[in-house]
């Protein structure tokens, strides 16, 4: 007689930096608005947290269109970090984060210079109800500032070691890249103070009209995400996760069950979604239901313990 599948409700909570997630999924940020955007479509107390979009010291209106194109299995994105800057975020945004129960919200964090990260961080403090910070050190659609910090060792070590010194909560640092060894740089942001490193951010790219001869996207370059860069993102979380022994979160083209099941097995400890929220705004949610019914079809009791498992021999 056929054995019939024993169905069980595996636990799918992990640890970051001493806070609790009920799962992996993590919606990235500069791909769920403020949150509050998502709150008609997506419960977001089904999720483990989400990452708001980078907050400035100041408000910042973003790049020029064209600013979005779409790739083949990706997506080219040069928005330039628009955001309505930290005090108003804390004054008008976080109250109504607030009201909504059960939730971690993450936010990011972006300057051009060190006293930017400081000061934005300093507003920050003073809002409740924000669980960590992500230090965008990596958004490779500015013109200045981000990307420098992201791949210069010694200006990484600089951003990470003030903004820890000022920090009221833990710090993740998200990296870029757009490096030569993710593994020096995932290390660097470790001795500086960061609690974590979240992996990778977009990679520098670009994409042009052969018809007109003119670029896609009005800042020329732009940052590319999707399931194009999920290969290449998975060998540096492997790489980063392998060089620290704080948590990594993995990020690159996410979208379904078994790709958090690769970056965790990889090393990740939890997951950011971004792209996929484009394409179905859903996507974070779904995925959560779907990581369930994963585990337990592969009789995995605990997610957590698929971090770093990976048989290599």
């Amino acid at each position: 007689m056929a054995q019939t599948h024993q169905h069980f409700k595996p636990d799918l909570s992990v640890s970051l930096c001493g806070i609790q997630l009920k799962n992996p999924v993590i919606a990235a940020s500069g791909t769920f608005g403020y949150g509050l955007e998502f709150e008609d479509v997506v419960h977001l107390n089904r999720l483990g947290g989400f990452v708001v979009k980078g907050l400035s010291y100041e408000p910042m209106p973003g790049n020029p269109p064209q600013r979005l194109y779409e790739t083949a299995a990706g997506m080219l994105n040069a928005i330039g970090l628009q955001n309505i800057g930290a005090r108003a975020f804390v004054e008008e945004k976080l109250p109504k984060l607030k009201a909504i129960q059960d939730i971690v919200v993450f936010a990011n964090v972006f300057g051009y210079t060190r006293e930017d990260y400081e000061r934005t961080i300093h507003i920050l403090n003073q809002g409740e109800g924000i669980a960590a910070y992500e230090l965008n050190v990596s958004c490779p659609n500015t013109t200045h500032g981000g990307v420098q910090f992201g791949s210069d060792p010694r200006l990484l070590d600089e951003v990470v070691n003030k903004a820890r010194r000022v920090s009221a909560r833990p710090l993740i640092v998200k990296l870029s890249p757009n490096v030569t060894s993710i593994a020096q740089m995932a290390y660097v942001a470790q001795e500086a103070g960061a609690d974590a490193v979240s992996l990778v951010n977009t990679f520098l790219a670009m994409a042009i009209d052969p018809e007109t001869r003119k670029p896609r996207i009005a800042n020329v370059t732009a940052g590319l995400s999707g399931p194009a860069i999920k290969p290449i993102a998975l060998r540096m979380v492997y790489e980063a996760s392998k060089a620290v022994k704080i948590p990594v979160i993995g990020m690159g083209g996410i979208s379904k069950a078994s790709d958090i099941a690769e970056f965790m097995l990889a090393g990740a400890t939890a997951v950011q979604v971004g792209t996929a929220s484009y394409w179905d705004p859903v996507a974070t949610e779904k995925i959560v239901t779907e990581l369930e019914n994963w585990c337990d079809l592969h009789h995995v009791h605990r997610v957590s313990e698929l971090t770093a498992a990976l048989i290599t021999d």
